[in-house]
């Protein structure tokens, strides 16, 4: 069961947006950093918000979430999805209609599914960074191979993505920079690393996608 969804004020949105892309653009060193809105535990609105602000990517870490929100905005704009969350077999098959990345890839499986359901599908295989298996991502040392599996189904492996230990900002540092590092190893280009409360960090060890929620909309409802 989950909270209702919370509304929001799509002019604190756009007042967010700015600050953010202001902090973002004054620490970057690398060229642009790409920034997905996630809309996880807001309704329809926040989607509407961030878009007349200017995003055009959005995260969402629940299918039901998703395919609710992708329902309720239909034609009304064009919003580039991308998957964020652990996410089941089943899901796939629903999901790959609208999925445009798919981020969370951490197992052969999975990727299997989705090659069967959405073949050329652009995927990022996770990484876990701090080693907590509610994190979900495969171990740095599975990384390679799943890339190849990935490849092998046809599948446009563009990245790794991870998500750093809730904590001090400064205890992502490691897992960002051996995340990077491999990227660069098997010659991916996105590295999507950092969200609201690490993108600082992130985006000084070579973030180039950001997965932002809480710094655009404010707190989320908790999930019960």
């Amino acid at each position: 069961m989950t909270a209702e969804p919370l509304t929001v004020d799509p002019e604190a949105v756009a007042a967010r947006a700015t600050a953010l892309r202001a902090r973002v653009d004054g620490l970057t060193r690398h060229g642009p950093i790409a920034i997905v809105a996630v809309t996880k535990g807001f309704g329809s609105d926040a989607v509407r918000a961030a878009a007349a602000a200017g995003f055009t990517d959005f995260g969402e870490n629940y299918a039901q979430e998703l395919l609710v929100k992708a329902t309720d905005l239909g034609d009304q704009l064009s919003a580039r999805w991308h998957f964020l969350g652990r996410l089941q077999r089943n899901k796939v098959r629903s999901l790959a209609p609208l999925v445009v990345v798919w981020e969370s890839v951490d197992r052969p499986e999975l990727a299997e599914e989705i090659a069967r359901r959405a073949p050329g599908a652009r995927v990022y295989v996770q990484a876990n960074l701090s080693g907590e298996p509610n994190k979900g991502g495969a171990p740095f040392s599975e990384v390679p191979d799943l890339v190849a599996a990935a490849r092998s189904l046809g599948l446009a492996v563009d990245g790794l993505m991870g998500v750093a230990p809730a904590g001090d900002p400064e205890d992502a540092r490691p897992g960002f920079r051996a995340l990077v590092a491999l990227a660069d190893d098997l010659g991916v280009e996105v590295r999507s690393i950092g969200m609201s409360g690490d993108f600082e960090v992130a985006v000084e060890e070579g973030s180039t996608e950001l997965r932002v929620g809480t710094a655009l909309f404010g707190s989320r409802p908790l999930r019960r």
